[in-house]
């Protein structure tokens, strides 16, 4: 189950449809395409339509665990994805559930982060800068983090125009890249998940995509038990 920690059911839909076809690419690569876990979404009960402070972030933690409280009563969910770059309640559902549960921000971090290559963090919220560094760190790759590169314009704005997004995206992966050095480039946002996937194919650089990176390490929790 992918829990959204905002209250934009649309997000929820995209979101959700990411890992489907996440899930399902990587069960026809490794299985023939059999064996594709269904994926359903949960939108937070109360909070704003996007994440973008830290007090939004703290706010959201209780509303996921909650989600992740009755999933796991209800016996049929064997997963969780916490669907916001700044992992509200991830490790408190973790503890409490006792299910495998992926962050989108802690997998897209370690997944750029493999094999030593330096990388940065492409994203919209300027609010969130210092506690997205303050991840990296916890999680011991700060040596290896050569920084956060924003958009301009506000998150608002941004999410209301999907070809501005884009292109202030890549601008800033980019910067990323060209000024700061990196291999690798998360895009910092459950929300931008669909920019994200798009400026895959527009970049030479990797391009980690959230929705995707949280899916591959769910996958390997489920098959290593």
């Amino acid at each position: 189950m992918l829990i959204n920690p905002n209250t934009s059911t649309a997000t929820t839909a995209m979101m959700t449809a990411i890992a489907r076809r996440t899930l399902e690419t990587d069960a026809r690569a490794v299985r023939g395409g059999a064996g594709v876990p269904a994926v359903r979404g949960v939108t937070a009960a109360r909070g704003p339509l996007m994440l973008t402070d830290p007090a939004a972030l703290r706010a959201a933690a209780p509303e996921v665990l909650a989600a992740g409280l009755r999933a796991a009563a209800e016996g049929d969910c064997a997963a969780l994805i916490v669907g916001a770059f700044g992992d509200p309640g991830l490790e408190a559902l973790r503890a409490a559930t006792g299910l495998p549960v992926a962050g989108l921000g802690e997998a897209a971090i370690l997944e750029a982060a493999a094999d030593g290559r330096p990388f940065g963090v492409a994203t919209t919220t300027p609010l969130l800068a210092d506690a997205i560094a303050e991840r990296v760190a916890a999680l011991g790759l700060g040596a290896r983090y050569t920084g956060i590169r924003l958009t301009a314009g506000t998150p608002e704005r941004l999410s209301a125009d999907p070809v501005l997004l884009l292109d202030r995206l890549e601008r800033a992966v980019r910067a990323c890249v060209e000024r700061d050095g990196a291999r690798a480039v998360v895009i910092g946002g459950g929300p931008l998940g669909e920019a994200a996937e798009a400026l895959r194919a527009r970049c030479a650089v990797e391009v980690v995509a959230p929705i995707p990176a949280a899916c591959r390490a769910l996958t390997r929790l489920l098959v290593t038990g």
